[in-house]
């Protein structure tokens, strides 16, 4: 057998050039056919059929071109929204969900570390601690798993799912080139989002790459001392901080960003939470994404009330606040925000933000 102590676990998120010679390819147009097939979502070296038999068993008895296989997955016939469990190559799990908008658009939110340190109190990830980052090829194959239980393209991706994306940003920011790469799979940067709890060197990190993919951030209150109890984060970055690397990521890139406001009932859906949010967001070109509370039986909040909904925005409205009122999708097979749930892992939690504005 041959020397298999170069060969990669995974060959998604390679190029060409790369392929032929961590292959030890006999001819470098080999590495542009196994590249096209990988963006197709083949996972087989048997079925890449323009690829000479004898390559073709000896790639297969070298190697699967996938680290990662499907354990689980669950539907919905309400939503059309998909859950997967994915095995990762150490045997831990990550969930990836494909979601389907009222305009049909599919999303891929994708996971971007196992687990999570951040600690918000509103979202069982918070409660499993970080394992370990997520490399960009594995961040990739969630992609290709959910592309084979898509009837369409997948034309959006939101890095929403388990963990803290610019906690990881360079896995993130080298999955997403290669999303958007002409030859892969040519996702428009401006249909690929990140979100954040509000890590600052982070956002300054994307801000110097100028790399012009749409940012959420996660703020829940514009107070800092109930952040500093509901979000861990505030207390390294408080909202403050938070605000001016914002504003220096809208100077440089020149892009709306959206702050997502997590309603939780009782806590911050009251007149001064309102005025808070509504000084807060000031000076900023933004829109606030209002979004209930998912249940979650172990974490201590509830789900604001429709009366406390329309209340808050009515609060909003005369404060001449810019916010849209989101619908969780996914609740019916535990797929919405904050409600996913590994059970070697413990928690985990997405949510769907498409813009509903035309895209290129």
């Amino acid at each position: 057998m041959e020397n298999q102590k170069n060969i990669p676990l995974s060959l998604y998120g390679l190029d060409a050039p790369t392929l032929t010679e961590v292959l030890s390819l006999p001819k470098s147009f080999y590495g542009k056919q196994i590249y096209q097939w990988l963006t197709k979502g083949v996972t087989s070296f048997e079925e890449m059929t323009n690829l000479p038999k004898s390559e073709r068993e000896r790639l297969s008895g070298l190697m699967s071109s996938a680290s990662s296989s499907t354990i689980e997955t669950s539907e919905s016939d309400e939503s059309g929204a998909t859950k997967m469990g994915i095995r990762l190559h150490d045997g831990k799990i990550v969930e990836c969900v494909l979601l389907i908008d009222k305009k049909g658009r599919h999303t891929a939110c994708l996971s971007s570390q196992v687990g999570c340190a951040m600690g918000c109190t509103f979202c069982r990830t918070g409660t499993m601690g970080l394992l370990r980052n997520l490399s960009a090829e594995e961040i990739i194959e969630q992609y290709v798993h959910l592309l084979g239980v898509s009837d369409q393209p997948i034309t959006h991706i939101v890095y929403m799912g388990m963990g803290e994306p610019l906690a990881n940003i360079a896995a993130v920011t080298r999955s997403i080139r290669y999303f958007h790469d002409k030859d892969a799979y040519n996702i428009s940067l401006r249909r690929i989002t990140i979100s954040t709890c509000g890590v600052v060197p982070g956002i300054l990190k994307l801000a110097e790459q100028k790399l012009p993919v749409k940012l959420a951030v996660s703020l829940v209150t514009a107070d800092n001392r109930t952040r500093d109890r509901i979000m861990p984060v505030n207390q390294k970055w408080d909202i403050m901080e938070l605000k001016k690397a914002l504003i220096h990521y809208q100077r440089v890139g020149g892009k709306r960003f959206t702050i997502e406001y997590c309603m939780l009932g009782g806590v911050n859906t009251d007149e001064f939470s309102a005025k808070k949010l509504s000084t807060y967001v000031k000076d900023m070109d933004v829109i606030v994404n209002l979004i209930p509370w998912n249940p979650a039986e172990e974490l201590p909040y509830q789900s604001p009330t429709e009366e406390e909904i329309d209340h808050f925005t009515l609060l909003l409205d005369r404060l001449h606040v810019n916010y849209t009122r989101r619908r969780s999708r996914g609740q019916e097979i535990n797929g919405a925000c904050g409600q996913l749930a590994v059970p070697l892992n413990k928690g985990l939690e997405y949510e769907l933000m498409v813009d509903e504005e035309d895209e290129e």
